[in-house]
């Protein structure tokens, strides 16, 4: 069954965070809802709609930003109560307003994540979980990464409240009390959790979205989970940060609302067999930072309501919008479309009449000699994630304003890679990366009108480190611009696993010396991407990473006054070797440093590049000869007189184009990768082979796997 859902704009509050919007319980069976949603001004806005108007309920006064919003009440009764958090504070109001609780968490941290069920108020701030009843402490658990996101299991299905708190590192763990009965490993960070089944039936199925944009079903068990379904992220769509359940398709079972940081809005149905399918999607300009499932606009007619970054609130609604008539017939409005669409008139030449007086204003005062000028304050909504599929940065800036331009900096090689979804012109300007602190990477990037959001991927080299610079100025007058930075890691390609494979040959370095854990939690933290900042409140730990390009492994284990890093890859081990040691020369700490080479992991290093290689060097070969293909095509008229392969070249040719100038790069990296490791192979035999490397180039330039082993084996 497809669904038609038609867009409704609502009304624009402040800037909001994820999940602040929430639609209070229906009064009868088929009434509207009205909407409570929260914004970074720190105005709680609470409104229903009367004749297609927004009418406002309440509205409370500015305050401290608000980062969550979640409803409660008696448990039995309709939850209708409201609850915020800001900074270390929660806050409750009734559905009319008046403010019934105030209460101050002490947290050292603020507050990021919130649960109320009852008399019982679960809060996370970055690594800790506590648990209130009645306001008074109960359950407190240190995690050892930070926390995204919490939902709790309520006591009917277990006979206890069970709390799952969504961790960066790629796990949800499930407490009993203040212990962790057991964790669950997911497929990427999750960013958000959401009960399945909140209108009874099983309350033990959990729904959780990841930050690289995967869907997962967990079945929480007393004592251990089963994952029913996931769903990759095939088309590369933005992560998740907000899921309801609601049963918009009619069929009688809840559909799962999803909504994205890349602006798209999915609902996924069910079949027979109780798989996931996708059944509607549509793509908003923003990221949607809260979606819900209900009844809003007009009785019985149920819709999707999703807040963006900017704060619209936009309904996606079953109600037809559009009116078709046949030819000579006339389409007649009705009284409240009329009266509606004479107020938006009226509205937009008040906002007109507005913005000249406004102007005006603004051209006498920057004239005179005693004004002074404000810089305009705007928020930057950034991400700076490793995306596992293509080894490469995705960096996504959003700004409530349009923006103007985008200036990109960089101290350390990169390379930018083409974005489909990205209209911005953009303009290199030349560097001298020879100076003291100079420029490998000064790029400008002109966006059209009305472009709030841009998405940029850039490509860095593992073993270069240092900082990625952008410089965002909005269409705002006077002009102001904001920086924001970005660490480039010299591993910056590994990503964290749960587990690596033991069977392979490794590496070890090892590292005896007078630190402290958290020194060498700091070194491993300014190595690798993806580690907690916050030293463990263990007295020992262990890592595991994969190259995302590559597919090499690490696994890092240390303590204090040692460390131990294994490794399939030599070139990982010898960046590690030459920062760690720089590192404790900068704290004028003594290393003994001692490793164990395996000579076998060379070769088995190359035999992982040998694919990669080999579809590059194709490719470029495939490139080289279109414009012969296509020559010969139009000067013999077609192409069925060559040969089936030539004729494939030809009929794909778009798509090897296309794929090829995406990998500007591709093959000078693997190049770079395996005369590294051909360096870095004799440098631990302390031998300088840098003379050998024109011959390298020579045997990678007519590349076979056997012939460029032997030369590893004999140089």
């Amino acid at each position: 069954m497809e669904i038609n859902l038609n867009r409704v704009d609502y009304l624009q509050v402040g800037v909001t965070s994820q999940k602040t919007m929430r639609l209070l319980p229906a009064l009868g069976r088929k009434a509207t809802q009205k909407v409570a949603i929260a914004d970074h001004d720190g105005v709680i806005t609470c409104f229903g709609m009367k004749k297609g108007e927004a009418v406002p309920v309440f509205k409370t006064l500015p305050g401290q930003t608000i980062v969550r919003l979640d409803l409660g009440g008696a448990l039995g009764t309709p939850q209708e109560k409201i609850f915020v958090c800001a900074g270390s504070e929660v806050r409750g109001h009734t559905k009319k307003g008046k403010q019934f609780l105030a209460f101050e968490a002490n947290l050292t941290e603020n507050i990021n994540a919130m649960h109320v069920s009852g008399s019982d108020l679960f809060v996370c701030a970055s690594y800790i979980y506590n648990h209130y009843c009645d306001c008074k402490d109960q359950d407190y658990y240190l995690s050892g990464d930070k926390i995204n996101d919490i939902v709790c299991l309520p006591a009917a299905s277990m006979g206890r409240i069970v709390p799952v708190l969504a961790c960066q590192d790629r796990v949800l763990r499930v407490l009993q009390g203040s212990e962790l009965a057991y964790d669950i490993e997911v497929p990427g960070p999750p960013s958000v959790l959401e009960i399945s089944n909140k209108d009874g039936g099983k309350w033990e199925d959990v729904l959780y979205g990841t930050a690289d944009g995967k869907l997962g079903l967990v079945k929480i068990g007393e004592s251990s989970s089963a994952s029913k379904w996931e769903i990759d992220n095939e088309k590369k769509k933005g992560g998740v940060l907000c899921i309801d359940t609601y049963d918009i398709l009619g069929d009688g079972v809840n559909d799962v609302l999803i909504g994205r940081d890349d602006g798209t809005v999915e609902i996924y149905g069910f079949d027979s067999s109780n798989e996931p399918t996708l059944r509607f999607e549509h793509v908003l300009s923003e990221s949607v930072t809260s979606i819900q499932g209900g009844c809003v606009g007009k009785e019985s007619y149920d819709e999707v309501l999703t807040a963006t970054y900017t704060g619209w609130v936009t309904g996606l609604t079953t109600e037809p919008q559009q009116a078709e008539a046949g030819p000579g017939e006339e389409v007649k409005m009705s009284k409240e479309t009329q009266t509606k669409v004479a107020a938006l008139r009226a509205e937009l030449e008040e906002l007109q009449g507005k913005v000249l007086q406004g102007r005006e204003k603004y051209q006498q005062t920057s004239q005179s000699s005693t004004a002074l000028s404000a810089v305009p304050v705007f928020s930057v909504n950034d991400k700076f994630t490793l995306c596992q599929d293509d080894a490469s940065y995705s960096l996504t800036l959003e700004v409530q304003t349009a923006i103007d331009n985008l200036l990109l900096q960089s101290d350390v090689p990169i390379d930018l890679l083409d974005v489909d979804k990205n209209s911005a012109v953009v303009s290199f300007s030349e560097c001298d990366s020879e100076q003291p602190n100079g420029n490998f990477l000064l790029a400008t990037y002109r966006c059209q009108a009305n472009t709030t959001r841009l998405e940029l991927k850039v490509r860095s080299i593992e073993g270069q480190y240092g900082t990625l610079q952008a410089y965002i100025t909005p269409r705002l007058q006077p002009k102001t611009c904001q920086v924001r930075r970005y660490q480039v890691k010299p591993l910056s390609l590994h990503q964290r696993t749960h587990s690596v494979d033991q069977e392979r040959p490794v590496n070890v370095l090892s590292l005896v010396g007078q630190f402290s854990f958290a020194e060498i939690h700091s070194w491993v933290v300014f190595c690798l991407p993806e580690v907690p900042e916050k030293t463990p409140a263990v007295e020992n730990i262990s890592f595991y990473f994969q190259n995302t390009f590559l597919g090499t492994q690490l696994e890092a284990t240390y303590c204090k006054g040692e460390g131990h890093f294994k490794s399939d890859n030599i070139s990982t081990i010898s960046i590690l070797k030459d920062v760690l040691s720089k590192e404790a020369t900068k704290r004028k700490i003594n290393l003994n440093i001692s490793y164990d080479i395996n000579e076998e992991s060379v070769s088995h290093t190359l035999k992982m590049i040998h694919p990669k290689l080999e579809y590059q060097l194709l490719l470029a070969k495939k490139v080289q000869i279109i414009d012969a293909l296509k020559e010969l095509q139009v000067h013999e008229g077609n192409a069925d007189f060559l040969i089936p392969e030539y004729r494939s070249i030809l009929d794909d040719s778009p798509h090897l184009l296309e794929e090829y100038k995406k990998q500007p790069a591709h093959l000078e990296r693997l190049y770079g990768m395996i005369t590294d490791l051909f360096i870095d192979k004799f440098k631990f035999k302390g031998q300088n082979v840098k003379t050998k490397v024109s011959l390298l180039l020579e045997i990678l330039d007519n590349y076979d796997l056997n012939s460029l082993m032997d030369f590893f084996n004999d140089a």
